[in-house]
């Protein structure tokens, strides 16, 4: 099975190290292992937690906007891949 593209990153907040993320494919879960990559941006990591408007989630469906905490930076447009396990 191969990534499945299910996001693009929309705005990062450097300071607290936090990306978000409009879902536009399959939903993203917490427990989930993606890939982020773009122009500076290639990086896998496991989505620890999640939030929609400042309240936890678990999941995050198709046109909704998510915010998590990411490993490394991330830039406007890089794409989010789920990456099967």
């Amino acid at each position: 099975m191969e990534e499945v593209e299910i996001g693009r990153i929309s705005h990062y907040f450097s300071k607290i190290q936090v990306g978000v993320a409009r879902i536009t494919g399959d939903r993203l879960r917490v427990g989930d292992i993606v890939h982020i990559k773009g122009r500076s941006s290639d990086f896998f990591q496991k989505i620890e937690s999640m939030q929609i408007e400042h309240l936890p989630v678990e999941e995050a469906g198709a046109g909704e906007e998510v915010a998590f905490k990411v490993d490394l930076p991330v830039r406007e447009n890089d794409v989010i891949f789920r990456v099967p396990g």
